[in-house]
């Protein structure tokens, strides 16, 4: 899999905890080894553009998701054809006041949010119950499998 990862942000973000995770989600997903990911960390004033520009929303927000060739999760015998995935972009100040609300450290906050990302280019949404239901669960089983992997 291809994953590019840029930071333009003077927050220290671990680079290769992010990519390590991007490849478990696109792994447990599915996805086509040969599908492309670029995950981009930007600041608020970027960010927020984005967020103008893309959602008609004022403010900074957490991670936008840009979808490129629509790829949906694969199974054990068909994964995903090779494709762009797309993009994701995180504002990494957003994530950690995020993250001291809700108690935890902004690197986890920045993991939550690069599989949050992933799986909206995948197709997940939330803006129903039962998709934030199927979103969220995704979303925490990856993580909580994510983390007992790097407790090995």
């Amino acid at each position: 899999m291809s994953i590019e990862i840029t930071n333009e942000t003077e927050h220290a973000v671990d680079q290769v905890k992010v990519l390590s995770l991007a490849g478990f989600v696109l792994d447990r997903m599915k996805i086509h080894p040969g599908a492309e990911l670029a995950i981009m960390f930007v600041d608020e004033p970027a960010m927020e553009a984005l967020h103008i520009q893309w959602m008609d929303e004022p403010g900074p927000t957490d991670v936008l998701s840009f979808p490129m060739d629509e790829l949906r999760p694969g199974t054990e015998h068909e994964p995903t054809p090779a494709g762009l995935l797309g993009d994701i972009v995180i504002c990494p100040a957003v994530a950690e006041r995020q993250a001291d609300a809700a108690g935890h450290d902004t690197m986890k906050e920045v993991l939550l949010l690069t599989t949050h990302g992933i799986l909206h280019l995948l197709g997940f949404d939330h803006s129903e119950a039962e998709e934030e239901k199927e979103m969220f669960g995704i979303q925490k089983s990856i993580l909580e499998a994510f983390y007992e992997s790097e407790s090995v």
